[in-house]
């Protein structure tokens, strides 16, 4: 961590970083028959996420969702009914914090970080976030979406107008994220990177590709690094 300076804002990912999207395993084993299929999906719905941004297209996060559960369902020859698709749209809006969020972040703000999140999920009039289900809500200074701009992560405009925004310059914000793309585009944009090594996800170790400042099992170990960084 030598060499960086301590980040006024820290800026979060919320599916899988703070949210755990293993709880919808029992969806997918149900409308698949096998257990699997939910990391399939995931890694598909990022793709295709980037892919119409690159595209210059758009269509929000949850539709898109749905859109690549019916994909894999045809590619694997099941049948899915509507309300299938519905309940992946219930399930993403419920899924829970990972055990060591609250404390993390409770951590993070007593220690006097600003917290706002930023997702490539909508956020819809009317209907409770993720992050109010989760009870995360009054955490966070300020909640950002994708939508705003109407391109996904890691698009580095998201992060300047994020930082833009909270009225602060790129340099004073590190993107905390469970996927390397997050950080890497995030620190394309002046950031730095915090990457939360959640079951599955690691850092991508290769010359010329931005490397993050911080890496933590999880958010209470973030914040154990963080302060050692201010000791510094």
């Amino acid at each position: 961590m030598s060499g960086i300076e301590r980040p006024a804002v820290l800026v979060f990912d919320v599916n899988e970083t703070l949210l755990d999207i293993e709880a919808l395993e029992p969806l997918f084993t149900r409308l698949f028959g096998r257990p699997g299929v939910l990391r399939e999906w995931f890694d598909q719905l990022v793709l295709y996420s980037m892919t119409v941004t690159l595209a210059d297209c758009y269509t929000d996060f949850s539709s898109l969702g749905q859109a690549v559960l019916r994909m894999l369902a045809e590619v694997h020859a099941v049948e899915l009914s509507a309300s299938d698709a519905a309940a992946l749209a219930d399930a993403l809006a419920t899924m829970p914090a990972h055990p060591d969020v609250v404390q993390g972040l409770s951590r993070l703000r007593d220690d006097g970080y600003r917290l706002v999140a930023l997702t490539n999920s909508p956020f819809y009039p009317g209907r409770a976030t993720a992050l109010e289900t989760a009870g995360l809500e009054g955490l966070f200074e300020r909640r950002f979406t994708v939508d705003e701009l109407r391109v996904f992560k890691p698009t580095t405009a998201l992060y300047r107008h994020t930082a833009h925004a909270l009225g602060v310059r790129p340099s004073a914000c590190m993107m905390v994220a469970a996927h390397a793309w997050d950080t890497i585009g995030a620190q394309a944009a002046g950031f730095s990177g915090a990457l939360i090594t959640r079951r599955g996800n690691a850092p991508l170790r290769v010359d010329g590709v931005y490397q993050p400042a911080v890496i933590a099992g999880d958010l209470v170990g973030l914040a154990r690094q963080l302060t050692q960084l201010s000791e510094t």
